[in-house]
Order: structure tokens, then C-alpha cells, then sequence
């Protein structure tokens, strides 16, 4: 983290502060003159103030110091800091076909994901603009992107499991949710991201091919997660039914649209992809002042100077 000065200007002001210091600095070395000049020592030492010693300087020090600090309080000292795009869009797409009811991450595959989506959505930054889309045998956008974080929350909690896998319609649909965030009186299109849950093959609506093309298009990254493990199963109508994760499809919508792939095999696994994606979506670098900052410093210590001063000798400086 690197400091910078948005007025350095203003730094000419140091001149008079250093000439006041070196004028100090004068005064205390004639003053050690003039001491060594008396003859007797033993009635320098009943003249000078017993007990002050270095703290003598404390005053000064403390002063010319406060000073520098409101010097450099005037050049808008600020540091680069990462800030949150106002207009940065996250679609949560998450896969709600039957196979999620699979119990191979406890407690269920899609409990599992709710509970990790949930804690996403709450450290989010609440500058973003976040949505909600679910996908079977089709999907649909069960939050527009806003910045309402809780009407997300309160819908993933009410997911329900249906038939089929469409992940193809998934992407195409947070695309159309994209396109309809306000424009905020600007040309250019929202900063976006998808972040698609899926722990199965594509069984129903447009390829996974046409929905990645879309996306590259549209200049959306499309982040996957496959969930779950081979091993999954469930019963169907009384048949009991494989259920394992296509990570081909999922790392390839991903690479080509320029996203991230990831692998969740649990609950935690979940919540720390989760937690990766969170940091790293719409954000910008811009200087944030600590100018106030410089200023207290200086006025704090320049009441110490006036406290230390008063402290050990007559006078208030």
C-alpha cells in the first residue's frame, strides 16, 4: 500500500516549518554556549530546573511535528484502495433439477448450496447489483439484479427441485436479467459476471455451446461450479439413479467466456469458491483521502505541546 499526495503543492508550506525547526535547533545550541560560559557549575546547577532533563525538548519535538502533520494534511495525503463498481452486476445461477436432492454433500446437494450461496449474497458488498435465476427443465429469473440482497436470500431459501437439467437456458436467461439493469444515465453496459451452480448433465433447452457463445457476445465471464461427486445418487420413481457432475462442460462454458472453473465437493468447499468470486467482482482502484487523518494528528499534537509545556515549564510554548 503506497501513499500519495493529491496536492503536493502544497508541501511548499514545509519551508517555514523547517526554518522554524533549524531556528530551534539554533537557539538550544546558543544556549549551550552561553551555559558552558559560567564559571560556577554548582550555581548553574541551582539556576537551571532540576529533574526536566531530554523532556525539556518534548514540547518542541511535539509541536514541530504537529505541524509537518497538518503540512501534509493540506497535500491530501490518500492511498489506492479497492472499491466497489456502483453499477457491477452478479447473476446467481443455480441448477435445481432433481439430481440436487442427492445426499453424497451433506445434508443434501442443494441445502448445501443454499446455506453457501446465502453467506455469498451476505458479503457481497451491497454496492452490487445482484440477481437470481433458477434452472431445471427451464429457467427463469426469480430476482432481478438489484441492490435488494435480501429478496435474494429469501429466494434461495425458497428453491424447489424439479425435472431436467437446462444450463444452456440458465446462461441465456442471466444474460437477458443482465441487459436490464438500469443504465444510470450511461452508454455502457454494467459490469457482469454469471456464477452458475450445476451438478448435472444438460438434458433439456439450447446447448451449452450457443449459451457460451452468447456470453462472449454479451462480454459476461461465466464462473461454473461443478457440485457434487461422482459417487451421488437418487431415487427417482422408485429407481434409484446415478447422478455424477459434468465437469467437461461446466470447465469449458467457463474457459471460453473467460470465467473461472471450480470444483465443490462440500458445503465448505462451496462457501470458499464462494468467497473467492466475492472478492474478486467489479471492483476499481481510486485514491482514498486520509487527509482528516493528518490534520488530527497534527492538532493532537499540538495540544500535547501545549500540555508538556505547561507541564515543566512557565510558559504555554
Amino acid at each position: 500500500m503506497i501513499m500519495m499526495l493529491l496536492s503536493p503543492g502544497w508541501l511548499i508550506a514545509l519551508v517555514p516549518v523547517l526554518a522554524l525547526a533549524a531556528g530551534y535547533l539554533w537557539r538550544q545550541r546558543k544556549r549551550s554556549e552561553t551555559a558552558l560560559r559560567f564559571s560556577n557549575l554548582e550555581l548553574l546547577k541551582s539556576l537551571a530546573p532540576k529533574g526536566i532533563g531530554w523532556r525539556r525538548y518534548l514540547a518542541a519535538g511535539s509541536f514541530l511535528t504537529g505541524l509537518l502533520a497538518l503540512v501534509v494534511s493540506l497535500a491530501q495525503p490518500a492511498i489506492e484502495m479497492e472499491v466497489p463498481l456502483e453499477r457491477a452486476t452478479v447473476v446467481l445461477a443455480i441448477d435445481v433439477s432433481l439430481s440436487m436432492q442427492s445426499d453424497d454433500v451433506e445434508p443434501t446437494r442443494l441445502q448445501a448450496a443454499q446455506e453457501a450461496a446465502k453467506q455469498f449474497v451476505r458479503d457481497l458488498p451491497v454496492a452490487y447489483n445482484l440477481g437470481l435465476v433458477s434452472f431445471a427443465r427451464s429457467a427463469q429469473v426469480l430476482v432481478p439484479p438489484s441492490k435488494d440482497h435480501q429478496a435474494v436470500i429469501e429466494a434461495i431459501d425458497a428453491l424447489q427441485l424439479a425435472e431436467a437439467t437446462a444450463t444452456g437456458e440458465a446462461v441465456f436467461t442471466a444474460l437477458d436479467a443482465i441487459r436490464n439493469v438500469p443504465a444510470n444515465g450511461t452508454e455502457e453496459a454494467a459490469p457482469a459476471r454469471i456464477l452458475l451452480l450445476s451438478d448435472g448433465y444438460r438434458t433439456y433447452g439450447r446447448p451449452i455451446e450457443e449459451a457460451a457463445d452468447a456470453a462472449v457476445e454479451a462480454q459476461v465471464p461465466v464462473s461454473t461450479v461443478a457440485f457434487g461427486t461422482d459417487d451421488g445418487t437418487v431415487d427417482i420413481a422408485g429407481q434409484l439413479q446415478r447422478v455424477p457432475v459434468d465437469r467437461v462442460a461446466l470447465a469449458e462454458l467457463a474457459e471460453t467466456t473467460g470465467g473461472f472453473f471450480y470444483e465443490a465437493a462440500s458445503a465448505s468447499e462451496l462457501k470458499q469458491v464462494y468467497d473467492d468470486m466475492g472478492s474478486s467482482l467489479g471492483r476499481r482502484v481510486e485514491p482514498v483521502e486520509l487527509t482528516r487523518w493528518f490534520a488530527g494528528a497534527g492538532l493532537i499534537l499540538s495540544l500535547l505541546a501545549g500540555m508538556f509545556s505547561l507541564l515543566w515549564t512557565p510558559r504555554l510554548i
